[in-house]
């Protein structure tokens, strides 16, 4: 969205804001306000309707419905005569986001954004929606006949909407109230259960699963790779080895297509949020920081469990463009790309995916002789190569969204030429492409750092800094987790979010469990217990804040907001992982840092909440059932007692990072401070040493350590058992 160079004629409250997606709307004729008491107590001295409408700044149908409505200086009257009107970032706020999607969605049957709800002056829902046009279009009333019909409510049955309100409310808290499970603990029965729904829903054709739109779902991805490797506990000894190989197969099948498709960024590197279609070919552009992270994870798991060069490709490719693009000079990352950008420098038309599309006469005109493989290649077309259907509002006609429609080694033989020909020519036109590409018009870029997001940047950073070997990736991860706390942990809590300065809003459940997530993993990529330390404290305050201590699990929000009507937990592991089932494995993991039994019940209190939702719909909580899988196995450490740099240190660890085994922890014994801290948690960590001066491994199952190895191949061979 860009800005004019005319001085605005309309100022809104949202300019002293710092989120981009309430400065995006400080200029429109609305009179918006934030979410505050200000607003609310405006509501109720007015008595008016409150009109909330919730979104992010790179969400497209947010810019269409801001542009048709909320741009239109009639439309904005109405609405500032008969509305208190509220705009919320939903990624500054994911607890107003829940409560309000929850109401929506049981009242429509379906959610997104822009989320479009009327509440009373006591923040009660009693009308709710998404997206409205300006007119009647495609069986969606018109967004001004809404707000009429709401004002002419209000005014002859203001007593009957409130009553309404009050009941909707009454309900929605009842349902959201947390009673105990009438389910069995979560087992093998919820890993197979969960494996069985997947199968019936996957699509082998196109991979991934159910049809459009289609979205990564990098949880189920994490799910199948570990039910890949899984044994001694199969659904039946006769078909354990078939399960492997259908997880295995659903999971790289789909990381594949997923790679070839149009939604992931051949030019630039990373991925949009999703595909429209069910090809992966159209996406919706937006490039989100959440994605990148457990993409990059998936390819790089992916790479450690197959040493297939092409997932580390893919791996790399995501974490460079973040590491390019998404970067803050200080450490930090960003939370998103937008999906719409200017079509030309200097005029105010845009579109989405301008970025990123490109005409035949364009390709032809850059790449000259190395034209004809590229488009056959990336499936470009004269018409554009949108598939029927993927473009209603045929905004990519004679554009093209690049696909991968060969292989390369097809390529070769079709052009004639060697494999290694092939790839050194796309390399090259794609470059190309890319510097063409950089000087157009830039996505607007959501330059909020959130501190869930970084979580899961500094978890896939530190995996693939160990599987790949890559310092780059550690030291980015460093940096990150350094700059959250030196900016975003104060007086032994955090802070939500970071933009020129940090936010006024408290870290939410999701935070503490990411960023516990993301450190433990760069304790294992790094071997520095400050972040083990860090992450013990970041437990012990989540818990403090949001565990349900009657029935287990965790609420998004801490208790004694008045501005949420109440609490909610999570049960479904979506666009990004819920808390309460990083949670578990957090929790898990830490019980067998700190062989604390405390913890260990705590985590599987935290799956036994989920086990409602794993019994009636396993494949909706793929994450959790990542911590079941990890719950039934014996805890495993593997301890490196050595010098860091030394060579033969480095060999045995390769040994450790070259397998592909989710349910253990990687432990360092450096004769010092950080084993002496290990030590007061772990008794026989104390006593690891070298060997005859040599680099050594344990292999340890429940607290007991097998003989110590110094080479790496007898490792090799302790590790495959």
């Amino acid at each position: 969205m860009a800005a004019s160079s005319q001085s605005p004629q309309f100022t809104n409250r949202l300019a002293k804001e710092k989120s981009p997606y309430l400065l995006q709307h400080q200029h429109n004729p609305v009179d918006w306000m934030p979410w505050g008491a200000e607003a609310f107590e405006r509501a109720k001295k007015e008595n008016n309707p409150i009109f909330l409408s919730i979104g992010y700044s790179t969400c497209h149908w947010c810019h269409v419905m801001a542009h048709e409505s909320f741009e239109d200086a009639a439309t904005a009257q109405y609405m500032n005569e008969h509305f208190v009107c509220i705009k919320v970032d939903r990624e500054e706020r994911p607890d107003v986001d829940k409560v309000y999607m929850t109401f929506v969605q049981a009242t429509t049957g379906g959610g997104g954004w822009p989320m479009s709800v009327w509440l009373t002056p006591d923040l009660k829902p009693f009308l709710g929606g998404t997206y409205f046009p300006p007119q009647d279009r495609g069986g969606r009333p018109s967004f001004r006949n809404i707000l009429a019909r709401i004002a002419d409510g209000w005014k002859s049955d203001r007593d009957g909407i409130v009553k309404h309100g009050d009941e909707v409310a009454r309900q929605l808290n009842e349902a959201a109230a947390s009673t105990e499970s009438n389910a069995e603990q979560p087992g093998r029965a919820s890993l197979y259960g969960g494996l069985g729904q997947l199968v019936k829903r996957f699509d082998d054709e196109h991979g991934g699963f159910g049809s459009s739109p289609k979205f990564p779902q990098p949880s189920i991805i994490n799910f199948l790779l570990r039910m890949s490797v899984r044994r001694g506990l199969g659904a039946t000894p006769e078909t354990e080895e078939t399960d492997r190989a259908r997880a295995r197969k659903m999971a790289l099948f789909t990381l594949e297509k997923m790679a070839a498709g149009g939604m992931h960024d051949h030019i630039g590197g990373g991925f949009h949020r999703y595909s429209v279609d069910t090809y992966w070919h159209i996406p919706h552009f937006e490039k989100m920081l959440y994605d990148q992270a457990q993409l990059a994870r998936a390819y790089a798991d992916a790479f450690q469990l197959t040493h297939d060069r092409r997932w580390e490709k893919i791996a790399r490719d995501v974490l460079d463009y973040v590491l390019r693009d998404m970067t803050d000079k200080d450490g930090g990352f960003y939370s998103a790309e937008d999906a719409d950008s200017l079509l030309a420098h200097g005029k105010p038309s845009h579109g989405e995916g301008a970025f990123y599309i490109w005409t035949q006469a364009e390709i032809e005109s850059l790449l000259g002789e190395g034209a004809a493989l590229f488009k056959k290649f990336y499936g470009v077309e004269a018409d554009g190569n949108a598939p029927v259907g993927s473009d209603p509002m045929h905004e990519f006609t004679g554009r093209n969204t690049l696909i991968q429609r060969l292989k390369v080694g097809d390529a070769a033989k079709e052009f004639k030429k060697s494999e290694a020909e092939i790839e050194a020519s796309l390399a090259a036109s794609r470059a190309k492409l890319f510097a063409v590409r950089a000087a157009r018009p830039k996505p607007h870029l959501d330059d909020k750092i959130i501190v869930a997001w970084n979580g899961l940047m500094v978890s896939a950073l530190s995996r693939a800094a160990r599987v790949l070997d890559e310092p780059r990736y550690l030291a980015a991860a460093q940096r990150s987790a350094k700059f959250i706390r030196e900016n975003l942990w104060r007086d032994g809590a955090l802070i939500r979010s970071f933009r020129h300065g940090p936010s006024g809003i408290a870290a939410f459940a999701d935070d503490y469990a990411a960023l516990i997530a993301g450190l433990l993993d760069l304790y294992e990529a790094d071997f520095d217990t400050v972040w083990l330390q860090w992450a013990v404290e970041l437990q012990v305050k989540m818990d403090a804040l949001f565990l349900d201590k009657e029935h287990g699990g965790y609420f998004q929000t801490a208790p004694g907001a008045s501005d949420i009507l109440f609490r909610t937990k999570e049960d479904y592991d979506g666009a990004e992982p819920a808390p309460g089932s990083l949670a578990a494995a957090n929790l898990l993991r830490l019980a067998q840092i700190t062989d604390s039994k405390e913890l260990r019940e705590r985590a599987e209190k935290t799956i036994a909440s989920a086990a409602d939702q794993l019994a009636r719909l396993p494949s909706a909580m793929t994450q959790m059932l990542c911590a079941v899988d990890a719950s039934l196995a014996k805890p495993r450490q593997i301890v490196i007692a050595g010098k860091r740099d030394a060579a033969d240190t480095k060999a045995l660890l390769h040994e450790v990072h070259a397998a592909f085994s989710p349910n253990q922890i990687v432990l360092f014994a450096d004769g010092g401070a950080h084993q002496q801290w290990l030590g007061t948690k772990l008794e026989f960590f104390r006593a690891v040493t070298t060997v005859d001066g040599k680099a050594a491994a344990y292999v340890c199952e429940n607290f007991t350590c097998q003989a110590p190895v110094t080479d790496p191949a007898k490792l090799r061979e302790l590790l495959a058992h």
